[in-house]
């Protein structure tokens, strides 16, 4: 009865070594996805990534046109923030990007619209951006209401 349990122990041991060997053998490799085509190693243009820039900023952008009124209207002395208007003369889309000191912010201006933004007075500003593939920049000390006309 002893032997009868060994070999069935032996047995069942040698089985399930087989089986394992088995497994191992008849594995599928794992197929590995590769990324669909990219656009990787093509150059975009420069008026393609402001257009799309501008498409994705648009749907985000809250314009402040009530403070720009309100700031040209009432203009006054005390008050620590000034306007910024910029005007686009032109058949393209823009983003105008304003930075400072502890200030930044993109605009979407569309064609022959005019765009604008309250920032911090008496400060230095960096404005920017792409028109028409010409780059406009121009640091600007701002003290008081700026307005701006861009034509390609």
């Amino acid at each position: 009865m002893k032997k009868t349990i060994l070999l069935c122990v032996f047995t069942v041991l040698f089985i399930n070594s087989c089986g394992t060997t088995t497994h191992s053998s008849t594995r599928k490799p794992v197929k590995k996805s590769f990324p669909a085509a990219s656009n990787i190693g093509t150059k975009i243009s420069p008026a393609a990534q402001t257009e799309r820039e501008y498409q994705a900023l648009l749907k985000i952008y809250k314009p402040e046109t009530a403070e720009v009124l309100n700031s040209l209207l009432n203009s006054s002395s005390n008050s620590t923030t000034v306007s910024i208007s910029v005007e686009n003369k032109s058949n393209c889309n823009m983003v105008l990007t304003i930075s400072g000191k502890n200030y930044f912010k993109k605009i979407p201006i569309g064609a022959n619209k005019t765009g604008s933004v309250m920032i911090p007075k008496n400060q230095n500003y960096n404005l920017s951006g792409m028109l028409c593939n010409s780059f406009y920049e121009k640091i600007k000390y701002v003290s008081n209401s700026l307005n701006i006309k861009l034509s390609n």
